[in-house]
């Protein structure tokens, strides 16, 4: 193992693909987006339309508003530390493993292996999270649009057709994911606009300023205002994921080792500026807390929505967040298929040589795209029964890709000077920064693992247990036993492309 590449580093005006040689790859993949398109992939996957709307209610009952808006602050400052470390170590390792490779490369094989693992089942579970509550939202608006009666056999049904349009787009290549990436930007800026603007300018009444930034909620059980307003830090947290995204599709990005690292970092701060007034324009318009607590749409946006505005106003707003929605999942298959490429070109995953096939024509990795949106759609499959178990499921997202923002920012710290940064850096501030978000991730874990309500009995149920840290650990038992299984003895440290004896790298349909 090199973690030195300096004789391939000659500053941001290298050539990609050459750079990407260097690193022992082989290009392969269609290198046609932008530092915009690279900055958008993330903004997209981060979706404040989706990730605030959806765990809007669990804020209202976890700290409520006071938790929500100033939690959102901080928790957004200490992401950005995390992205500022994680872009430094992507500045110098510009390839579509991103996290995997980078801590591939920094600690050995198995800190790699297992990173990839839980960024990979982190970014399945995020396409079952996603695409599954959009269709979750499509069922309320159908529900005041028509005649319709949500069950979830229609869901399942209404999200299997958005996999299926998410897995087309995504096959048409990394041009048309790029375009619909950037347009989701602005649908995004100007939806928080539009959504912000109404709920101002209509309802005859609002919340006081003294309301929205004071009121603690506890509706959780616990009786500790400290604990719950850790736990309340999570809808913030929740929020701020996937900006990896810009690293995964490095490999298709030009001037990478910019672009990239830019990516991450302007995606959580227009993020988080965004996110804020999202939150803010929500809570000033609420004008009943427990009728939107108790709403019959099952979403209390969606009820501040339809008593500030009235019915054909809440529509349109839905409509709007709906849209975010398939945007947000369309761009989260997109880094979800690159990380599958990326992980079985370095033979980790059982079948590598399907899964890392390219189309010859749009420079896709088609394989990959489908393995990604079947997988995604069985993880969705137990909210057939159970939410609780869909929960469950889905809590993958989050206690895997959370972890594995650490890893190779933790590598990259133990490796002091032997690591050489790429043109995209914190110099003297590395270090700090990079401890604050190793910290802080540590932290957030074990939140993520404590339970979040308290039943009136005193005992956790299976109502009220947190998945989250059995989710983490069938994660990490899968990945061992597939590294004693067969990894251990396919799993490559990648060397000079085109040196390779045994590789994955031609398969090209």
């Amino acid at each position: 193992m090199t973690m030195s590449h300096a004789e391939f580093h000659s500053g941001p005006d290298l050539d990609d693909d050459a750079f990407l040689q260097g690193l022992g790859y082989k290009p392969q993949l269609s290198r046609k987006m932008s530092r915009f398109g690279n900055f958008a992939i993330s903004f997209s996957v981060i979706s404040i339309l989706s990730g605030c709307m959806t765990l809007y209610g669990f804020g209202m009952n976890t700290g409520g508003p006071s938790v929500m808006l100033w939690g959102w602050v901080a928790v957004g400052a200490m992401v950005m530390a995390v992205g500022a470390a994680l872009a430094e170590v992507t500045s110098a390792y510009p390839t579509s493993g991103a996290l995997f490779d980078m801590a591939n490369r920094l600690g050995g094989p198995r800190w790699g292996y297992t990173t990839g693992w839980l960024n990979l089942l982190g970014l399945l579970g995020g396409i079952a999270g996603i695409d599954y509550g959009a269709a979750g939202f499509t069922s309320a608006f159908a529900s005041l649009q028509w005649d319709y009666t949500p069950t979830p056999g229609k869901t399942m049904v209404i999200f299997a057709g958005i996999l299926v349009l998410h897995a087309v787009l995504n096959l048409f290549g990394v041009r048309l994911v790029s375009v619909l990436n950037s347009i989701s930007v602005w649908w995004h800026v100007l939806g928080v606009a539009v959504i912000a603007a109404a709920l101002a300018m209509v309802p005859d009444q609002h919340q006081s300023t003294h309301f929205v930034f004071t009121t603690f909620v506890n509706n959780t059980g616990w009786g500790s205002h400290w604990y719950v307003a850790g736990i309340g830090l999570l809808l913030a947290q929740y929020t701020f994921c996937g900006y990896d995204a810009s690293a995964h599709l490095s490999e298709e990005t030009t001037q990478a080792q910019i672009s990239a690292p830019r990516g991450i970092m302007h995606a959580i701060g227009w993020s988080w500026a965004a996110g804020f007034v999202l939150l803010a324009a929500l809570t000033y318009a609420i004008q009943d807390y427990s009728g939107t607590l108790g709403t019959a749409t099952g979403v209390p946006p969606a009820q501040i929505f339809l008593d500030a505005l009235g019915v054909t106003g809440a529509k349109i707003l839905l409509l709007i967040v709906i849209a975010a929605q398939l945007f947000c999942g369309n761009a989260e298959v997109a880094a979800c298929s690159r990380m599958v490429f990326a992980f079985s070109r370095n033979g980790a995953l059982p079948g590598s040589r399907w899964w890392v096939r390219v189309s010859a024509r749009t420079g896709t990795p088609t394989a990959a795209v489908a393995l990604s949106v079947v997988v995604g759609g069985l993880l969705a499959l137990p909210a057939l029964w159970s939410t609780v178990a869909y929960g469950a499921v889905t809590a993958i997202n989050i206690i895997g890709i959370t972890p594995a923002y650490a890893v190779p920012i933790y590598l990259r710290l133990r490796a002091g000077d032997r690591f050489t940064p790429g043109p995209w850096n914190l110099g003297r501030f590395s270090k700090p920064i990079g401890w604050i978000a190793v910290v802080w991730v540590a932290l957030v874990t074990v939140l993520f693992c404590l339970p979040q309500t308290k039943p009136a009995s005193g005992l956790l149920s299976v109502q009220t247990f947190n998945y989250a840290p059995v989710a983490l650990a069938a994660a990490l038992l899968l990945a061992m036993i597939c590294w004693y299984a067969f990894a251990r003895r396919t799993f490559q440290t990648p060397v000079v492309a085109g040196d390779r004896s045994d590789t994955f790298a031609d398969e090209v349909v």
